[in-house]
């Protein structure tokens, strides 16, 4: 099989099973937050790489926000069941600046929580993972959106970064920011962060006193975003409240 062939089968493959990506990285923080030495960092370090680590989960998930927010129904997408999907070229808006902002706020969102660790040394080793897993399904993404969309697609792709954005490049979106797309399709994303943090810190508890500590700031964090996230699900598949026209 060409190489060309070989990546874009392995890029299929990759973002069909990119739901699993959050168990994969639990079990691996399970031994690196055992082993990971924190009694050099002072309890004030300890505070500022909280709130970093924090602060760039937040960044990715408003990266996506922006991107799903702002995103017409029918552009270029995929689906795991249906292959690829896209009927139409998305490029105004945050793809005028990335082609691929959802992958990039993904990125900031799991850092986020694998800095809460601690481990300088694991975000270096995660960063690299990410690029390695996701180069797959950006490049299979492309050669499809290439083949659908031909020259259109090839001259925004020349001048459009694939992962670091170029803001001088914005173009302003042909639809509106609609809230109501962003809480339809990211509560879960939201979940899974804070189900994350919450999971590193039970960890670091659990290693350093042989028990749990259930009233922390980080379950009531995750009992609120629990609570946000059944009504919006319920609303989503049992009401028309959420329901939007021409979005996805």
């Amino acid at each position: 099989m060409a190489l060309v062939n070989a990546f874009e089968k392995e890029g299929n493959f990759l973002f069909k099973h990119r739901g699993e990506i959050p168990i994969v990285l639990f079990l691996v923080a399970i031994p690196v937050v055992y082993f990971t030495d924190t009694n050099f960092l002072s309890g004030q370090t300890k505070g500022i790489i909280i709130d970093i680590a924090v602060s760039i989960s937040i960044l990715g998930f408003l990266i996506r926000a922006i991107a799903i927010g702002t995103t017409p129904k029918g552009t270029s997408g995929r689906n795991t069941k249906e292959g690829q999907v896209a009927e139409s070229l998305n490029t105004s808006g945050i793809y005028s600046m990335v082609r691929h902002p959802l992958y990039l706020g993904n990125y900031f969102m799991w850092i986020g929580i694998v800095l809460f660790t601690y481990n300088f040394a694991f975000v270096t080793i995660i960063t690299l993972a990410f690029w390695l897993y996701y180069e797959r399904i950006m490049f299979a993404e492309e050669r499809f959106l290439e083949r659908k969309f031909g020259d259109a697609y090839m001259n925004w792709a020349n001048v459009t970064p694939a992962f670091i954005p170029c803001f001088r490049k914005y173009k302003k979106n042909v639809i509106p920011f609609s809230f109501v797309s962003v809480l339809r399709r990211e509560y879960s994303g939201l979940l899974a962060t804070v189900v994350g943090f919450v999971f590193i810190d039970d960890l670091r508890i659990y290693f350093t006193t042989g028990g749990y500590k259930l009233e922390t700031t980080w379950h009531y964090a995750l009992i609120a975003i629990l609570l946000i996230a059944l009504i919006l699900r319920s609303l989503k598949h049992y009401t028309s409240v959420l329901k939007e026209e021409g979005r996805s």
